[in-house]
């Protein structure tokens, strides 16, 4: 009985430490107030904030959260240098907005950043203005990582997303 008991256990062990790692394990928790958490962005040194628009019955968005967000190597890509929060299109819970605005997610969404569709992906800087605006699901994980790159590294600041993609893809970017 005993052997059986430690090759349950080892079986166990294997299981849980083979887990797949999960899309919520991306994304911070938050209260709800958009301007201190972009104070804490500053105060832990990232480069800004992301926020995923999304709502419950929307494919791609499911489709992002268990192919691309769930990830290791794009959780700590985005866990380096950016806040991560989900905003619900049809939440009623009560937001501060990075500028003070307050309002529901849904109020938000739809009147200040014209979010009609999901998902919507924005990334701030850490003065809480939108650098990169990216509508419907990545195509890849690779895809994703570049959104990161784009903006980690000031790219915004010289070039459209597009055009830093297909020279990503032409490898005429490293």
């Amino acid at each position: 009985m005993k052997p059986i008991m430690a090759l349950w256990n080892a079986l166990l062990w294997i299981a849980l430490l083979s887990a797949p790692v999960q899309a919520a394990d991306f994304f911070n928790e938050t209260f709800g107030n958009f301007q201190e958490e972009l104070e804490t962005a500053r105060e832990e040194g990232k480069k800004g904030v992301f926020v995923f628009f999304e709502m419950d019955e929307c494919p791609f968005c499911h489709r992002m959260k268990i192919t691309i967000f769930n990830q290791s190597d794009v959780i700590e890509a985005m866990k380096k240098d950016f806040l991560a929060f989900r905003w619900d299109i049809e939440g009623d819970t009560e937001v501060v907005d990075f500028d003070g605005t307050e309002g529901t997610m849904k109020s938000l969404a739809e009147k200040k950043y014209r979010v009609r569709a999901t998902p919507v992906m924005i990334f701030f800087d850490l003065n809480g203005q939108p650098v990169l605006r990216y509508t419907g699901p990545t195509r890849t994980k690779d895809e994703f990582l570049w959104m990161i790159e784009y903006v980690r590294d000031g790219w915004y600041k010289k070039m459209k997303f597009a055009r830093f993609k297909r020279m990503k893809k032409a490898g005429e970017l490293k």
